[in-house]
Parts: C-alpha cells; sequence; structure tokens
C-alpha cells in the first residue's frame, strides 16, 4: 500500500496527545540511532543540522542534548502544530531550531546540513532515491545521513490478520537505494517485540502513536470480532498478544 500523505498527517495529529505515552519503541529506536551515529562516526560534532519527521520532538531534544554545540536545527514534519510540541520540549533551546512545516520529498530546504537525520519516519516517503539525491545535495562535504525506518516485518501481525501494511524495505534493498549517493558506514537491524493483554489494546497504541495511517475504512462490529478472535489465536504467547517492530538503522557519508 503507497502511504496517503493527508491520512498520515491525520492520523499523527490526533496522536499528538498520546504519542510519547505510547511510544516505547520509537524511543528505543531514537537512542540505537544516536548511539550507531557516534559509533561509525566518532569525530561528528554537527553546528546545522536537519532533522527530518520530528513528530513531538522526541528524537529533537536526544540530538541537542547530545551534540551541544549545535547552533541551528532545522525540523521538519508533514504536521505544523508539532512546532508547538517541539517548543515545548525543548524549553529555551527552540530559539535554535527553525520549524519546517510539509511533506520532505517536495519542500524547499533553506540551506546545507553537517548532519541530517531522521527516526522512524521514511517508511512513509514514496521515493527514497529521489529523496536521498535531494539530501545529498544539502549535505556538506564530511556530512553524515542518519536514519532509522522499519523492515518488511514491521507490524507483520496486522498484515497477517488484516492483509493491509506498507511495503517495506529489506536492509539489503534499502542499502542498495542508499548506495546510490552514499557510501555506508553502518547499518543493522532489530527486532522489538511488545505485549498488549488483548487485540484491543495492539489497536488502541496504533491509534495512540499514529501508527494506523494505512486506512480509513470503518470496520462493522463483525469485522472488529473477527480481528480479535484471529489475532489472539494466532499471536498469544505467554505475555499476551505481541507485535513486532523491525527498524533498520542506516549511518551514510556522501559520494562527492
Amino acid at each position: 500500500m503507497i502511504p496517503d500523505k493527508k491520512l498520515i498527517k491525520l492520523r499523527f495529529e490526533q496522536a499528538a496527545a498520546t504519542y510519547e505515552q505510547q511510544a516505547k519503541v520509537q524511543h528505543l529506536v531514537a537512542d540505537r540511532l544516536l548511539v550507531l551515529l557516534t559509533e561509525a562516526a566518532p569525530a561528528v560534532t554537527p553546528v546545522h543540522v536537519l532533522e527530518i519527521g520530528c513528530c513531538t520532538g522526541l528524537l529533537t531534544e536526544k540530538i541537542l542534548d547530545l551534540f551541544p554545540d549545535v547552533s541551528h536545527l532545522t525540523v521538519s514534519d508533514l504536521v505544523a502544530a508539532f512546532e508547538q510540541c517541539v517548543c515545548r520540549k525543548i524549553g529555551r533551546r527552540a530559539s535554535h531550531i527553525t520549524f519546517l512545516a510539509g511533506d520532505i520529498e517536495s519542500v524547499d530546504l533553506p540551506t546545507k546540513y553537517d548532519l541530517i537525520i531522521s527516526s522512524s519516519t521514511l517508511h512513509w516517503v514514496h521515493d527514497l532515491s529521489n529523496l536521498f539525491r535531494k539530501l545529498h545535495a544539502h549535505l556538506n562535504p564530511g556530512g553524515i545521513l542518519a536514519f532509522s525506518q522499519y523492515g518488511v516485518d514491521n507490524l507483520r501481525e496486522i498484515r497477517a490478520v488484516t492483509g493491509v501494511g506498507l511495503q517495506y524495505k529489506e536492509l539489503e534493498q534499502l542499502q542498495a537505494v542508499v548506495m546510490e549517493k552514499f557510501d555506508i558506514l553502518a547499518a543493522e537491524e532489530n527486532r522489538e517485540t511488545l505485549w498488549f493483554p488483548d487485540p484491543i489494546s495492539v489497536l488502541q497504541h496504533l491509534r495512540s502513536t499514529g501508527v494506523n495511517s494505512i486506512g480509513q475504512q470503518v470496520w462493522t462490529r463483525k469485522q472488529v470480532n473477527s480481528f480479535i478472535s484471529d489475532y489472539t489465536h494466532r499471536f498469544t504467547g505467554e505475555q499476551g498478544v505481541c507485535l513486532t517492530y523491525h527498524p533498520i538503522f542506516i549511518i551514510a557519508r556522501p559520494q562527492f
């Protein structure tokens, strides 16, 4: 399924108040991305940074904590209202940021950067190859691209039960796209499993994080009951019912 950008924007707007309470995996992914960045490029001391898909500022705060020498941080997101969330989260450091509302695939980027970073976002992009060419043109020599997105096993339980899901890439496929314009410094993938008491709690979790941005169909009572029954039968374990996340991480340097 091709991501519907209007629906993505709507779902994340609706989840703004609950996102960080439910975004356990997104926190883990952001932390691991920054660790991998500092391991793969230990000399990186970015001054000008672009963050793609800032959402409520979960990664934004971590970037400013890790890199105190950042003099300007451009944060972008589809949802313009997230600017207020980010500013509240980082407090007085908001004077260091510029918020760029819009689709990163089409919005004009104002300058070049020492670091372009994105966590749990780029799987929504329609044309990754074209985006990476664009980002390459906006990185300074010696700059770094660091990102995480999700792979083919992501939310596999939902796809198995409903038949609905994004067209995620394998790690090797993603590396091939990146290597058109970048040299890869580090790449890895893992799986994170969350446990819930029942399938309805899984749906509530997805709604609370905006991750249910792949369909607009309203289910009938019969469809809900069928989902509960099928999910329970297929994905019950000792801790309840499971939900899989499949983060992929890549750190790369532009080819010049």
